[in-house]
Formats: structure tokens, sequence, C-alpha cells
């Protein structure tokens, strides 16, 4: 009789102890939750952006660089871009388009309200 305390302790601290590894397997997913949606989402996020930033280049858009360079693209191929920087017409530089950081459209806004105001001046007429 004197064995039966001893085998129901024993069971109950199994149990606890099965119990607390699911509690911390529970705390560790809750941190890679965490991890997840405060450092790799984002940093997904803004290469996405860039990706889109690199597809849209185009001839003669402003650009600025990661070394902090302001240029204009003369020319785009498959993978590099030839920017030009200043006014000094030989200061050609071929580069990797993933060396963009910034992009800056010609004419971006500035003439399509424009043009809308001649259209709609030539209607007035």
């Amino acid at each position: 009789m004197n064995l039966l305390p001893f085998l129901t302790e024993g069971t109950t601290e199994a149990g606890a102890g099965g119990l607390s590894i699911w509690v911390t397997v529970v705390y560790i997913l809750i941190i890679g939750v965490a991890f997840y949606f405060i450092a790799i989402r984002p940093q997904k996020k803004q290469q996405k952006q860039l990706d889109a930033l690199v597809a849209s280049l185009e001839v003669g858009d402003s650009v600025l660089t990661t070394s902090g360079f302001y240029g204009v693209v003369i020319d785009v191929m498959e993978e590099i871009i030839i920017v030009e920087f200043g006014n000094n017409k030989n200061c050609r530089i071929p580069m990797k388009k993933t060396a963009v950081v910034e992009v800056e459209k010609p004419n971006s806004g500035a003439e399509p309200e424009k043009e809308e105001s001649k259209g709609k001046e030539k209607d007035k007429k």
C-alpha cells in the first residue's frame, strides 16, 4: 500500500513535465511569428518595391545611386545601366541596376496638367 502514493506522484510529475515542453514550444512559435512580422516581412516588402523600381528604369530617368551620386540614365540593358553624371558628357559609367536607390521620372506630373489646360483652351476657341 505504501507504493501507491509514490506511483501517483510519479505520474503527475511526468504529466507536468510534458506540459512544460508544450508551453516552451508555444513560446518559441510565438517568438518566431513575432520575428517574422517585425523583421522578415518588411524586408521582403522593401525588396519587392526595389525590384519594381529597377524594372521601371528607362532612358532619361534621373537616378540616385547607392554611393550617393545623382545621374541620368543613358542606356538600359538587361542587368546594367549606363549613367551620365554631371554636365560633362564624357562622364558615363556603367553600373548594375541594383545600385539604384531612387528614380525620378522626367516630366512627372508637370506636363499632363499643361496638356489638359491646353485642351480646354482649344475647346473654348
